[in-house]
């Protein structure tokens, strides 16, 4: 099977949405991504296709980092889905690294994901509260809400509570 990993384009959407639908059985993260696609300046979303079907998605968005100091911006991954056909083949894992070198490449501070905690460890992420990042949500636990430091100089004894863009106030 061959999958190649590119941006977004306009014609991607509709499959964007086929396979946040498939992956999350619900609409909440496929119409989070909808509304932040128009409202997002800095949204990314990357696709993985398989045949001129889009078969995986992960967006990143901006996130800022509310400490006692100068607000911090840093970005904040998810949704990120792939079809329940195309799971366990590695795609889910090559769009978070791909992903993750585009925001590397970008001088971005921190990242924030609210995801399995067996999952995204292995790409850096630790619970957040290690760092003294602090979850906007109350009553996520602990173990899914991660973080990884990008840039240890800038965020060194910077902690706080991070917030989303306003559009994930709704999804959650």
């Amino acid at each position: 099977m061959k999958v190649s990993i590119r941006a977004e384009t306009p014609a991607d959407i509709e499959g964007v949405r086929a396979v946040n639908l498939a992956a999350f059985k619900q609409p909440v993260e496929a119409d989070l991504i909808d509304r932040l696609r128009i409202s997002s300046p800095d949204f990314i979303s990357l696709v993985a296709v398989n045949a001129r079907q889009v078969v995986g998605n992960i967006v990143f968005t901006p996130a800022t980092l509310e400490s006692g100091q100068m607000p911090i911006s840093g970005m904040a991954l998810g949704p990120m889905a792939v079809l329940p056909a195309f799971q366990r083949k590695g795609i889910g894992s090559t769009l978070v690294q791909l992903g993750m070198a585009l925001i590397r490449q970008r001088s971005v501070p921190f990242v924030v994901v609210l995801g399995h905690p067996n999952f995204y460890p292995r790409f850096g992420f630790a619970q957040s509260i290690a760092y003294g990042i602090e979850c906007p949500w109350p009553g996520i636990p602990k173990e899914v809400f991660m973080a990884t430091i990008l840039d240890e100089k800038l965020m060194a004894g910077r902690k706080g509570l991070v917030r989303y863009r306003p559009e994930f106030d709704s999804a959650l």
